[in-house]
């Protein structure tokens, strides 16, 4: 008699389990089922409950509560918190977060959990903020691919900084719409090849109608001895013309084409260098930078900027002891991509982006900027603080 009830009797545990499924069938009722009172009251039961329950139970939960906007979000922050198998079915489907639920998931897990989030539909700026601050590459990556995330221009800031460390970020960075310019002129200087062709020919400007509307300008400066110093800085950068013909008449070279010439004959000297600068109208910094650089993709840019044909990208890529061909007969494949640059870009995109480098790489030798190089601590005046220009040359110069 004993034996046959005992044998009748529900396996402990048994009345927990209904309970918790009978509570989670209120939580998941639809609105016009349940006051919310009694929801957010169920809400908090279950919730206590599963801080004893197992994987499965939260399982359970986490996947029948992934379609409900109306489940108390404490307790979808809880489940979205747990080990990632139970969190997933939330993660990647719940509409019921907002950009702080998502914020606090982001700081309080783990990869998996953020690589979930990273790949939501229609992340805000301030969910993409908070993935760029944990800054883990392949996150990173993955929250750039998706195209139905936003970003504020403070975090493409940020990640464009990062690229410089981390130069996987520059081809997808390169293809988000919130890219500006100066974002991209900066990246330009570690991007890799394919990168570059994409910065030159999508995110330099023409200027047409700054240089249209901005043409008696030039002569007012020039009646006043172009003595405003900021109004000679801004006209450097819409003016039509590249090369400085005040330089011809100080330099050895007769013209530009000589200077280049005489470096393809001699080798590319120092002193043959800064005036092949000046007779384009750069500073010595801006030249040293386009010389040196390794791709070499800047010296389509020069030569295309400041009208040299393309028989002198050959001879400046030989001043410089750069191979030309690779076997007799075939170019060296560098050139021909710095060659195929030359020929695809404007001149008016080339002079664009050779003032922009000049104006921006220039300024990390300008006096201000050598007084906030020395100094530590917060920027010591506004120009330091948001100037693009001296932005940029921080973030190409590694300051």
């Amino acid at each position: 008699m004993n034996d046959a009830t005992e044998q009748k009797k529900p396996p402990l545990g048994a009345a927990r389990d209904a309970l918790l499924r009978r509570i989670l069938d209120v939580v998941s009722m639809p609105a016009s089922r349940i006051p919310p009172q009694d929801r957010q009251m169920a809400g908090d039961i279950l919730l206590d409950m599963l801080f004893h329950a197992d994987e499965r139970d939260r399982l359970i939960c986490s996947t029948r509560l992934a379609g409900s906007r109306e489940a108390p979000r404490r307790l979808l922050r809880y489940l979205a918190q747990a080990n990632f198998p139970v969190a997933r079915p939330l993660l990647e489907e719940s509409d019921a977060f907002d950009d702080c639920d998502l914020a606090e998931i982001i700081r309080q897990t783990q990869p998996e959990h953020r690589q979930t989030i990273a790949r939501r539909r229609n992340l805000s700026v301030a969910v993409t903020a908070v993935l760029a601050e944990v800054a883990e590459p392949h996150i990173v990556r993955e929250v750039l691919a998706n195209r139905t995330a936003s970003f504020a221009e403070t975090t493409i800031d940020r990640l464009i900084a990062a690229s410089r460390d981390e130069p996987s970020y520059c081809p997808l960075l390169v293809e988000r719409i919130e890219l500006k310019p100066s974002h991209a002129m900066a990246m330009f200087w570690w991007a890799d090849g394919p990168t570059r062709r994409k910065i030159l020919t999508r995110h330099a400007a023409e200027r047409q109608e700054m240089i249209s509307l901005c043409s008696d300008v030039f002569e007012m400066a020039a009646a006043e001895g172009w003595q405003d110093g900021v109004a000679r800085k801004a006209l450097q950068m819409i003016e039509r013309r590249q090369r400085n013909r005040a330089a011809i008449a100080r330099s050895p070279y007769d013209s530009l084409e000589h200077a280049v010439q005489a470096a393809a004959e001699a080798g590319m000297e120092a002193k043959t260098a800064q005036e092949i600068g000046y007779l384009s109208g750069i500073k010595p910094v801006t030249a040293a930078k386009i010389l040196s650089d390794a791709g070499g993709e800047g010296l389509a840019v020069l030569c295309k900027a400041t009208g040299l044909k393309r028989e002198y990208l050959a001879l400046l890529w030989r001043a410089l002891g750069r191979p030309l061909e690779q076997d007799p007969g075939h170019p060296h494949p560098q050139f021909a991509l710095v060659a195929e640059t030359y020929e695809v870009l404007s001149v008016l995109k080339a002079q664009t982006t050779l003032r922009y480098w000049n104006w921006a790489l220039s300024s990390a030798f300008s006096p201000a900027a050598l007084r906030h190089a020395q100094a530590l601590g917060d920027p010591a005046n506004e120009e330091a603080e948001f100037s693009t220009a001296q932005r940029t040359a921080r973030l190409v110069f590694g300051r």
